[in-house]
């Protein structure tokens, strides 16, 4: 299976409604990391790599956003606009963010604090690294 739709507790009230989220609740990985994409240019791209060892969960905070993912058998492509839903992408899962709409917010919790060697940039590297991951 390529990416997961994991739907996120939502508390509505009359006054707004809230979505939480727990690390081996509801995220299903320790969360080591926590960041935004904002501002992204209206039809802008974002992402364009992978990780050898890191898990995420991607909301859509605000607004709207595709993601395409492949694991160099499939690829899936998936909308993201419910701040209650989040897109779970594994290892070894080349990833783009696309088509944000105007003002929106990605969140992303991350198994992992920042390494520089766990990202392939290269989508024929990724390739290759499958391979030999796979031998």
């Amino acid at each position: 299976m390529i990416g997961k739709i994991i739907d996120l507790p939502k508390i509505s009230d009359p006054r707004g409604n809230l979505t939480v989220t727990e690390q081996n609740i509801n995220v299903p990985f320790d969360i080591k990391r926590v960041y935004w994409v904002y501002d992204v240019p209206g039809g802008g791209s974002r992402g364009g790599h992978a990780h050898k060892r890191l898990r995420q969960l991607v909301i859509a905070l605000s607004g709207s956003f595709t993601v395409t993912l492949d694991n160099g058998k499939e690829k899936k492509t998936v909308l993201l606009n419910h701040p209650y839903q989040g897109l779970l992408i594994d290892t070894d899962t080349w990833r783009t963010l696309d088509d944000f709409s105007s003002g929106a917010v990605c969140l992303v919790l991350a198994s992992e604090l920042y390494d520089e060697e766990d990202y392939i940039y290269e989508y024929d590297e990724f390739i290759e690294y499958l391979k030999q991951k796979n031998k």
